[in-house]
């Protein structure tokens, strides 16, 4: 019995194990792997919550209390980065053991050098998101225009913003773009857009015919607006017609212009043709002063 108990023996722990149990000094920070993969498992469990909170606060909340769709996706999405922002605090004292607020700021003095030199793109992209979901100069639905892009905004995320145009083409536009650029926002508090539609018609024609005939095309649009209602401008003695302009507004066709501008000039063909209005072709009149002698035959 004794000849077996002293066979007994403890054996040395795995390899893991100690691994498992090691502590890494870094500076102030006493690092194990138990430490790191708790941070790992907190922070992914606080992302998920932000993503489950801002989807709630955006889809079921904020539209019942009367806030716009996109005023609902800005304000969900300043309350997801402020539950990541404290979250992460909250992680970083359990996933480095010696994490303090003097530490904080020397990981803030060293975060800033990188940005000064490597990152400051990515940072005025960031900032640059935050304006525009604080300021709101574009949010999701607007229709811009910036640098030649036309497009509604269907997306704002923290580095860039997402356009779509009227060939279905997502363009990613860096955020920093639409605060240091010029924007056409087109419709930023009012769907409604006036439209100009210029029309020239033969020096014989009746002006008050003319305006008549333009005010039945924009009653025969269906997208166009009764109110605010269209007006006839006369704008002008041109080359070879009377230069008038049709303002018409519309709010369906809004993001797609072209399209409204279309049916406009369609109503204003079929009523001119019913009201017997001519469009003239462009006419020049040659006056010659003088002939030319015709060469003399010789005799020869």
């Amino acid at each position: 019995m004794n000849s077996l108990i002293a066979t007994i023996q403890p054996t040395e722990d795995p390899w893991w194990y100690s691994l498992w149990s090691t502590t890494f000094d870094m500076g102030s920070f006493a690092i194990t792997i138990p430490s790191l993969l708790s941070g790992l498992v907190l922070f992914i469990l606080v992302w998920l919550a932000s993503r489950f909170l801002k989807r709630l606060l955006a889809r079921r909340v904020f539209p019942r209390i009367g806030l716009s769709h996109g005023a609902s996706l800005a304000t969900a999405a300043l309350i997801g980065y402020a539950i990541l922002f404290i979250g992460l605090l909250t992680i970083l004292p359990i996933a480095l053991p010696g994490f303090n607020l003097a530490t904080l700021s020397v990981i803030a003095g060293a975060l800033s050098f990188g940005i000064g030199f490597g990152l400051r793109n990515i940072a005025d992209n960031f900032v640059s998101g935050l304006i525009l979901l604080t300021e709101r100069p574009i949010k999701i639905g607007d229709r811009i225009e910036i640098d030649n892009l036309q497009g509604t905004v269907v997306g704002i995320r923290a580095r860039s913003t997402t356009v779509r145009t009227n060939d279905n083409i997502d363009i990613i536009v860096p955020n920093s773009q639409f605060v240091d650029n010029r924007i056409t926002n087109l419709s930023h508090n009012d769907n409604r857009i006036r439209f100009r539609i210029p029309v020239g018609v033969h020096y014989k024609s009746d002006i008050e015919k003319v305006e008549k005939a333009l005010f039945e095309a924009a009653a025969n649009c269906p997208n166009a607006l009764p109110s605010p209602p269209p007006a006839v401008r006369f704008l002008e003695f041109g080359d070879s017609s009377l230069n008038f302009e049709l303002r018409v507004w519309s709010e369906a066709l809004q993001p797609r212009p072209n399209a409204f501008v279309s049916e406009v000039n369609k109503a204003i063909w079929h009523s001119f043709k019913k009201n017997g209005i001519e469009i003239p072709y462009p006419q020049r009149d040659l006056y010659v002063k003088q002939w030319p002698s015709p060469p003399e035959m010789s005799t020869n």
